[in-house]
């Protein structure tokens, strides 16, 4: 089982080198814990789908540390500039168009043209890329499929013996995946995945309306983008929304003000929402976990479909879907 390490300047040091090596490292971002790889590696990123039991069509978010980085890899309009400008370094990943002579991994875009790029803003994991030196290939550190991790419990549970390095960075500050906005030439900007970011946020900054992409895709779809599999950040145990009045079989992940016996975690007593986002990955592991043991499924609350209720709503809708 592998060691969790602090995330001091000497481990993030070694951690830099073994990417380099072409190491597994899983560090934290202020969305959700990343499994890192040196992303211009073709057997460095297999390994990322190896140990994930990811499908190979489902591409990864390459980690960078600046915009000029970043340009080495995709080609950015004046849309993404201003996109990159505001948003980043935070929780956005940008698809564009891979560079004729981009050096990253073509597994990194499941064999396709377009990539997706992020600047994080976690402060360990800029650490981590300055020390790497190297694009860094990070999907979340997991289990393909299954919830994400927001802490290094949950990573250590999951991934375990298939990781070199876990640098502990405490709980994730947003909860959720980045949001994925895809910048195409001669394409409106849309929202594939969303996060913290929201389409107004976008359509604000860039003064055109934004496309909200609804589309789930199968297993057998072609993808650009992470997070588009209908199943996806699922537990083990069924899972189902919207529920006012949960059964006695159902663990409930409430949110706001209820009286029920039936056992439950509150996503936010007083209907933050994004206390909520922060709080969704990590009580759904616990209630999983209860559940299995007990035999019940889970129940969840309405939660409003506005901000980052959008991403939340998202995950859930995932998570409830047949898998």
């Amino acid at each position: 089982m592998v060691e969790i390490l602090r995330a001091n300047q000497q481990n993030l040091k070694e951690a830099g080198k073994a990417i380099r090596r072409g190491e597994l490292v899983v560090f934290p971002t202020e969305t959700v814990y990343g499994l890192g790889a040196d992303a211009t590696s073709d057997k460095a990123v297999a390994a990322i789908y190896k140990a994930k039991g990811r499908p190979s069509h489902n591409p990864l978010i390459v980690h960078i540390t600046s915009l000029e980085q970043a340009q080495k890899y995709g080609k950015f309009d004046d849309r993404a500039k201003k996109l990159a400008a505001k948003f980043w370094p935070g929780p956005m990943s940008l698809i564009v168009k891979r560079t004729e002579n981009c050096s990253l991994s073509e597994i990194v875009s499941a064999g396709g043209d377009t990539v997706a790029l992020r600047m994080p803003a976690h402060p360990i994991s800029r650490q981590l890329l300055e020390a790497a030196n190297v694009p860094v290939a990070a999907p979340s550190a997991n289990l393909s499929g299954g919830i994400s991790p927001t802490l290094p419990e949950h990573v250590k549970q999951g991934l375990g013996d298939k990781i070199f390095m876990l640098i502990d960075g405490g709980a994730c500050l947003v909860g959720v995946e980045s949001s994925v906005i895809s910048v195409l030439p001669n394409e409106s900007v849309k929202i594939l995945r969303p996060g913290s970011i929201d389409a107004n946020d976008v359509a604000q900054l860039l003064g055109e309306p934004i496309e909200q992409s609804q589309q789930s895709k199968s297993a057998h779809d072609i993808l650009i983008s992470p997070g588009l599999l209908s199943s996806h950040y699922a537990p083990k145990v069924s899972l189902r929304m919207n529920v006012n009045q949960p059964h006695k079989n159902e663990a409930y992940l409430a949110f706001g003000k209820h009286g029920f016996s039936n056992h439950s975690l509150n996503l936010s007593p007083s209907q933050n929402l994004h206390e909520a986002a922060q709080n969704l990955f990590a009580m759904l592991h616990a209630l999983d976990a209860y559940c299995v043991e007990n035999k019940f499924s889970i129940a969840v609350a309405p939660i409003p479909n506005t901000s980052i209720g959008i991403a939340i709503n998202d995950r859930l809708t995932r998570a409830a879907a047949p898998k």
